[in-house]
């Protein structure tokens, strides 16, 4: 049980083993392949230069498992937990789905972008909703301006988004809470050390992550047998 204090500020991290929960493969840990390509291939900047049209399989397949899949029982916990503590709760996640708005969050920082918008290679196009798959033979889509539509995803090499707001959370919260993540990817790897001088930090998930020894508190086991059950406000 986390205690939560009238004026406490919660900083919640969500990686893909709270996706995986609900369906949705988290590539990584299964090999970190996809049709014999390692992620890195399909993922990166390089990858989008070399087969933009491999890059749009890749990620027409994960819009239809992310259409296909629905919350959990963390997902809807977390969303009611912003339903009680309003702005205190700052829920920033890695995963590039959209579970946490479908349960009912309203105030999600993507830092790993969204899947299911799209956004111009070129110009300054604000990324827009787009839930459309683009695979052999549909071509490319392009933009107004001539350049070649991308997913709206930091892929590696790529800086993650928000970082201003999301350090600035981390500065302010008086509890950090992981769940599901692996402890691996930076920068997010490195949010629990950031805090733990002067922060409560917990960590939820099935399996310990690479940085577990920085927590002050893990609770292993699925986490939508675990959040819904786990906040206590005083």
């Amino acid at each position: 049980m986390i205690r939560v204090g009238k004026q406490n500020r919660v900083f919640i991290l969500t990686g893909a083993g709270v996706s995986a929960e609900s369906g949705i493969p988290t590539f990584r840990g299964a090999g970190g392949l996809w049709r014999n390509y390692r992620i890195e291939a399909v993922a990166s900047p390089e990858a989008w230069a070399r087969d933009p049209v491999l890059v749009w399989e890749f990620y027409s397949m994960r819009r239809k498992m992310a259409k296909a899949a629905r919350p959990n029982a963390a997902h809807v916990a977390l969303a009611e937990l912003e339903s009680k503590i309003g702005e205190r709760l700052f829920l920033c996640t890695q995963n590039v789905d959209n579970l946490h708005e479908q349960a009912g969050s309203t105030h999600v920082t993507h830092m790993h972008g969204e899947l299911l918008k799209t956004r111009c290679e070129r110009c300054l196009r604000e990324p827009f909703a787009d839930d459309a798959c683009y695979e052999p033979p549909v071509a490319i889509p392009r933009c107004e301006c001539g350049g070649k539509l991308r997913p709206h995803i930091c892929w590696f090499g790529e800086v993650p988004f928000k970082l201003d707001s999301i350090f600035a959370e981390l500065e302010r919260c008086a509890l950090f809470v992981a769940i599901g993540t692996s402890g691996v990817v930076e920068p997010a790897a490195s949010f629990v050390a950031q805090v733990r001088a002067r922060a409560r930090t917990y960590y939820v998930g099935p399996e310990l992550p690479a940085n577990h020894s920085a927590f002050e508190e893990c609770f292993q086991g699925e986490a939508g047998k675990i959040v819904p059950d786990l906040f206590r406000l005083d």
